[in-house]
């Protein structure tokens, strides 16, 4: 099967927000999804964007995507690509699309001189894990994740509001 990947562009919001709710329900977690195609137009496509997205296409249409976006390691001293979301729908994979998603990734990592490119995979989903492994990623087990939403996030937010 041929397909092509390409940069995501103004007028792909409603298919980039079908790819979001197919990957939330993938993850069991459709419940958390608040974002609209509004959304995407301001962070994809607004003048100086902090997000991108590549997505994968045959004849038929679109079928997957990747959402990335820049981060930085002091460590380094070099910002890193982060890989947001990684989606091709199931009755589409194994044809190549995901590998050729990364490859993409990583090539744009190369250009812009990160030092790395990272992403998350939740602990139960083994096909995934055995796929990253497959190209040679791998696991940072030491390290804990922490998030700040909602409430709390306002909370500390007041207090630095205070501070200024």
């Amino acid at each position: 099967m041929t397909f092509r990947i390409r940069d995501a562009a103004p007028g792909d919001e409603a298919t980039i927000l079908g790819f979001i709710r197919e990957l939330a329900e993938y993850e069991k977690l459709a419940h958390e999804v608040v974002a609209v195609e509004g959304d995407l137009t301001q962070t994809l496509f607004a003048k100086n964007p902090k997000a991108f997205a590549l997505i994968a296409e045959d004849d038929n249409g679109p079928f997957g995507y990747a959402l990335y976006f820049f981060n930085y390691s002091t460590f380094l001293c070099r910002h890193g690509l982060y890989l947001e979301d990684l989606y091709v729908r199931e009755d589409r994979r194994g044809n190549g699309a995901g590998k050729a998603l990364l490859a993409r990734l990583a090539a744009i990592a190369k250009a812009e001189n990160c030092g790395r490119m990272e992403w998350w995979v939740l602990d139960w989903n083994a096909p995934s894990i055995a796929f990253y492994k497959s190209l040679g990623a791998e696991s940072m087990d030491d390290w804990t994740v922490y998030r700040l939403t909602g409430d709390p996030l306002s909370r500390l937010a007041e207090e630095g509001d205070a501070q200024s």
